[in-house]
Formats: C-alpha cells, sequence, structure tokens
C-alpha cells in the first residue's frame, strides 16, 4: 500500500513478536483486550504475573477495521423536504379588489349600528296581544313590511313581525282547515305556537347594542340568515331594554356605497368573475300559477324570491315573500287560490319592482345601484333576458365581509 494506506492502518494493534511462530489465534472480540495470547508457552514475564497481585481487567476502546474508512461509501439520497407553496402573484385587479375590501371592512368595524340610522326616522312597534288580523292591516296602512314585537307584560323585545310569520299562518290553515274559524282569535303572542303546530324552525331572536360595531351586526345577520336587525338598548341600572330602531341588510349595503365611494368604485371585477350569486337548481314559476302553488315552492326551498318566466324561460318578474301580505288583507286567506300575475297587482305603487344584471356587470356598478335605488335583490339575465342565476343582499354582504374566504381557509385546514 502507499502512504496514505500506512496512516490509515496505524490504530491497528501490532501483534507480540512471539506469537509468529505459534499456530493462528482465533480472532479477537472487538472491545476487549484480555486473552490474546490462548495458544503456546507463557513467556517468564507473563509467568512472574502470576505471583504478583491480581490488577483489575482493562476495558479497551473497540477496534476500529481500516476497511470502513477506505471503503467507498454509498451516497446517501438527500430528504426529500416539502418545498414551500408557490405564492401567486396579484395581478393589479386583485390587488385593487383586496385593497378596497379591507377598506370596507375596516369601515364597518370602526363605526357602529346607530351610525347607519336616518336623521329622522319613525319605528312602528307592535304588542304581542295584537291581534293577528289587525296586525296586516297596520302594515299595509303605514307601506311596511315588517314590525318589531313589544312583551308588554315583561317589558321586553320580542322578536320581529316579518313576512315569514304569515307565510307560517297560511300553512297552518292549510295543514288544519278546522281551525280556520280560531285563526281571527289569533294574537301575535300565538305565533311561536303555530311555528310549533306545523313544525317550522323557530326564527332566533336576535338583536344588537346601537353602539357596537357594526361588523358584529353584519355577522349576526349572516349567522341566523336575518335579513333585519333590531338595535336594542339595555339601561345598566334597571336593566331595562329600549327598542332603537331596526336595520335592514339594504341601509347596511346603501350606508356603504355612500360612504365609501373610494373604496366601492375599486371593486372592478365582475359578477362571473367572483362567482356572487346563485345559478345551480334555481326555482321558478309562471304568471298563471297560483299565489298558493308558489307559496309550497318558498317553503319547501327555504327561499324568499321565485323568479317567474315565460314559456321559453325570460323572466317577467319576480314573486317575493313579502307579496303574500297584500294577498291576506284582512285575513281572508281564500284568495290564495288566485294567479302570481294577479298578486303582483296588488303591490303598492312606490313598489321598487325587480332589477337585472348579468354575469358580466362589475361589482362597483352594483354597490352604485344600491346608492340610487331600492334595490333588494338583482336577477341574473344574460342577453336575451333568459334566467341565469339570482344575487340576494346576503350574498354581497358576505362576499363584502370576506365569508366566503373564512370558509375556504376552514376547509383547508
Amino acid at each position: 500500500m502507499d502512504g496514505s494506506t500506512g496512516s490509515s492502518s496505524a490504530p491497528m494493534a501490532s501483534a507480540p513478536a512471539h506469537a509468529a511462530s505459534q499456530r493462528p489465534e482465533p480472532a479477537a472480540t472487538p472491545g476487549t483486550g484480555a486473552d490474546l495470547n490462548l495458544g503456546g508457552p507463557r513467556p517468564a514475564a507473563a509467568a512472574a504475573a502470576d505471583d504478583a497481585p491480581a490488577l483489575p481487567a482493562l476495558t479497551l476502546p473497540p477496534i476500529v477495521a481500516p476497511s470502513s474508512y477506505l471503503r467507498v461509501k454509498k451516497p446517501v439520497a438527500p430528504i426529500a423536504m416539502p418545498s414551500p407553496p408557490e405564492t401567486k402573484t396579484q395581478s393589479p385587479l386583485d390587488r385593487e379588489q383586496r385593497e378596497g375590501l379591507e377598506a370596507i371592512r375596516d369601515f364597518l368595524k370602526v363605526r357602529t349600528s346607530y351610525d347607519v340610522l336616518p336623521l329622522s326616522f319613525r319605528l312602528i312597534l307592535l304588542d304581542t296581544d295584537l291581534l293577528i288580523k289587525k296586525s296586516l292591516n297596520i302594515l299595509l296602512q303605514n307601506s311596511i313590511v315588517s314590525a318589531p314585537l313589544w312583551d308588554s307584560q315583561t317589558s321586553r323585545f320580542a322578536g320581529l313581525l316579518t313576512s315569514t310569520d304569515y307565510i307560517n299562518v297560511i300553512q297552518y290553515h292549510i295543514q288544519y282547515p278546522d281551525e280556520m274559524s280560531k285563526l281571527d282569535q289569533f294574537r301575535l303572542r300565538s305565533l311561536r305556537d303555530i311555528e310549533k303546530a306545523i313544525g317550522a324552525s323557530p326564527i332566533e331572536t336576535l338583536s344588537v347594542h346601537p353602539s357596537r360595531p357594526l361588523f358584529e351586526a353584519c355577522k349576526q345577520m349572516l349567522k341566523t340568515r336575518a335579513r333585519r336587525i333590531p338595535l336594542v338598548d339595555v339601561d345598566d341600572e334597571t336593566g331595562r331594554e329600549t327598542l332603537i330602531s331596526v336595520i335592514t341588510q339594504y341601509r347596511i349595503l346603501k350606508f356603504i356605497a355612500v360612504n365609501n365611494a373610494d373604496y366601492t368604485v375599486m371593486l372592478k371585477k365582475t359578477v362571473r368573475e367572483i362567482n356572487l350569486g346563485s345559478y345551480n337548481d334555481l326555482v321558478t314559476s309562471t304568471m298563471d300559477a297560483t299565489v298558493l302553488d308558489v307559496i309550497r315552492l318558498m317553503v319547501d326551498g327555504n327561499i324568499s324570491c321565485i323568479p317567474i318566466l315565460d314559456s321559453e324561460g325570460r323572466v317577467q318578474n319576480a314573486f317575493e315573500a313579502v307579496d303574500v301580505i297584500p294577498c291576506i288583507k284582512g285575513g281572508v286567506y281564500e284568495d290564495l287560490g288566485g294567479s302570481v300575475g294577479e298578486a303582483l297587482c296588488k303591490r303598492p305603487d312606490d313598489a321598487p319592482g325587480i332589477y337585472t344584471c348579468s354575469e358580466d356587470d362589475r361589482l362597483d356598478s352594483i354597490f352604485d345601484a344600491v346608492r340610487k335605488s331600492r334595490v333588494h335583490r338583482l336577477i341574473v339575465v344574460d342577453d336575451d333576458n333568459k334566467l341565469k342565476g339570482v344575487i340576494s343582499l346576503s350574498d354581497i354582504m358576505k362576499y363584502v365581509l370576506g365569508e366566503d374566504e373564512d370558509e375556504d381557509e376552514v376547509q383547508k385546514q
């Protein structure tokens, strides 16, 4: 071997000279130096050692074979490390959209629900002891479609009266026709008993404090699928509740549009790009269908709007849950057999009607429409006015608050 090999063999221990003439010895056990001279006569020095006191056995370090240094080592395969997730570069349009949404969300977090209220407004409060039949007349006379309820016995807020409650009364009339004579005597406090009788899910009685951030009110509305939420103040000393007003999704979105024009104009993505609205399994009807048939569709689909189409699928109008109220004016439930076309003619003169858009319309134009008109939903149509989808105010609010992004994060986790 060359010099480098000799250098590698240096750690090897040399065998004693006298052992060269002896028979081959068994290999030493690695890790110990004892019993290395098993064959042949022992040297004199070893014999003399028998008379000396026994020394404790020494444990030598393990012998390392030089071949372990000389053998060519196989390359170790590198451990595959997970590659970092690719960061998608945002386009200027994406970046501007994100900045606009974040600015609106920050605005909702610093403004309170009280800020949404107009400078002057009226609040019509209905006592739970009022007859259901009379409540209908009050709503119609005041051109409103809902009203907060007040329990005078407990002096507490008792929920909201909406068109859904009247639809529940209609279902009760259908399921229990023999009870028809008693309907005229039903009071507003009986609405919860009617819900139980027909198996309807009770509507959650929620409210927010007027001084809480508006962002919290929006979250509550989306969580409970409520389209309006009461503002209730509570006296710190007496615990007595005071109903301030009721704010709606439309009022909140208009508040955003009016006070955030610099940010809503940044929302330049189209309805198609942000997948805004519902487009699958849409429930529709025709002008010739009866009001009762449309109500059944609403109840079965848990929806509040039915697009009305012609024979070629073109949008003619939309029947909403609030359109039920004029149909049962005075508690006359027998008129529900009339056609949808007849029912739509009973809308008040100042009814906003329906608004349409296309999938190529941008979100900033929708906010512009909300700022100028009483938009409660948009019917998405194509160039031939054929139905494509429906955009509710809940869809818009959900997108603005980033609820879809939160759901995506949960699914990824």
